[in-house]
């Protein structure tokens, strides 16, 4: 039985801060991602070698995002064990931050491709370990009743900081280990944030019987997929492993998507007009998670705000392929943002309500996280192979809608939630 439907008691103690700071923690946490991924990382990535850009970028995107994936259930994994006077997320908020901001500054100045590589791995890895302790705090602080409204400011952040992160990169064209350095140090003070303005319970605070069931460290390491033998859970991962493979299909190569197929108004950069685009998806995604996350909790009606989203942005990727200009881009970005705003909010409030331990909750969350990093293994790679031989930008975006509309549909199956 999911014991996650009873709100806790470390929700009912947490401080009226907890929801703004989660907002916090998110924002800057996906500034860094899209700082760098959008700007910072494909600019570097050409700067060393132009010519092999888009493999390059592939490359190292690819290899990056499996230290990402391992890296975030391990972390969540360690939290749940961790039981410190510091409380058993702050450790891996602050250390995993602080280990962010010295390999990107390691990564920002490297002036080969495999440096970059092992830089990037190590950058993303530990800010997946913040990653996966920040996202336990939603099972562990808030009441299920409340998990859509908080499923919704964590989206709002990730938007936003996926906007911010570009804006705040896009300074930083010209010194890019400056940007990595500035990008690195928001995601500390976030995590500075955290700690200092929430509680953290501390052991004695703890529920009596996480202590008695809680496994040793390598019995936790050989569970890490056990939540994957539940339905609910693994039809949760699947639709969100591909609505993320769509997603990254195309946001990982939306500057040179821009620079070598669409185009941009005459006297704007294409950096620039990967900022408007993401301005204009990251408004609209905000508008539509803020309404969407809580009405869902109103309604409980969680499952139908998926499968309505997830079906609205497949539809939304066809438009570039049939008109690709800049105005259908930005049509393109406002209907993509909705939907896919309202499809994450919403999704993220029913994975919470699958898993299916509360005291496995951040290794758990981390699991379902590999369904965000995984697909970012795989979507480099198939982007630079459809790219390169199976007819360019035009099949990505094809490929794109496909894979939304089957994360869409996975939904139905899942018994547990409405």
């Amino acid at each position: 039985m999911n014991t996650l439907h009873t709100p806790a008691a470390a929700g009912r103690r947490s401080p009226r801060l907890l929801m703004p700071m989660l907002l916090v923690g998110n924002l800057l946490l996906f500034s860094f991602y899209g700082g760098v991924i959008g700007i910072l990382l494909p600019l570097q990535v050409e700067n060393v070698d132009a010519a092999d850009k888009v493999t390059n970028l592939g490359i190292v995107t690819g290899i990056g995002a499996v230290f990402a994936t391992l890296l975030n259930p391990i972390g969540g994994a360690l939290s749940d064990r961790t039981r410190s006077r510091f409380g058993r997320r702050n450790p891996y908020l602050l250390g995993g931050a602080v280990l962010t901001l010295v390999f990107a500054a390691g990564m920002g100045a490297a002036e080969v491709i495999p440096l970059l590589i092992v830089g990037w791995c190590l950058a993303q890895g530990m800010g997946n370990v913040y990653q996966a302790a920040l996202t336990a705090i939603v099972p562990d602080r808030v009441p299920a009743e409340r998990r859509g409204s908080a499923s919704a400011i964590m989206g709002i952040g990730q938007q936003g900081g996926l906007l911010l992160g570009i804006v705040v990169a896009g300074r930083f064209t010209g010194s890019i280990l400056l940007g990595y350095v500035v990008l690195g140090a928001m995601l500390v003070a976030a995590a500075v944030l955290m700690a200092v303005c929430t509680h953290d319970p501390r052991p004695d605070e703890l529920p009596k019987d996480a202590d008695a069931v809680r496994p040793g460290l390598r019995d936790n390491l050989a569970s890490f997929l056990s939540a994957l033998r539940h339905d609910d859970f693994r039809w949760v991962f699947a639709g969100r492993a591909l609505m993320i493979f769509g997603y990254f299909l195309i946001i990982g190569y939306l500057l040179y998507l821009l620079k070598d197929h669409i185009g941009v108004p005459d006297g704007m950069e294409p950096a620039d007009g990967v900022a408007v685009i993401t301005l204009v998806s990251t408004v609209s995604m905000i508008v539509c998670t803020a309404i969407g996350g809580p009405l869902s909790d109103r309604l409980d009606r969680r499952k139908t705000f998926v499968l309505v989203a997830g079906l609205g942005s497949a539809a939304s990727l066809l438009l570039p392929l049939l008109s690709p200009n800049w105005a259908t881009m930005l049509v393109f970005a406002a209907l993509s943002g909705a939907f896919f705003g309202v499809y994450m909010a919403v999704d993220t409030a029913i994975v919470t309500l699958v898993l299916p331990r509360q005291e496995d909750a951040a290794r758990d969350m981390g699991v379902l996280n590999m369904a965000n990093a995984g697909p970012q293994i795989v979507a480099p790679f198939a982007a630079a192979l459809v790219i390169g031989l199976l007819g360019g930008y035009p099949t990505l975006f094809a490929v794109a809608a496909i894979a939304s509309l089957a994360g869409a549909v996975a939904i139905l199956p899942v018994k547990g939630v409405r």
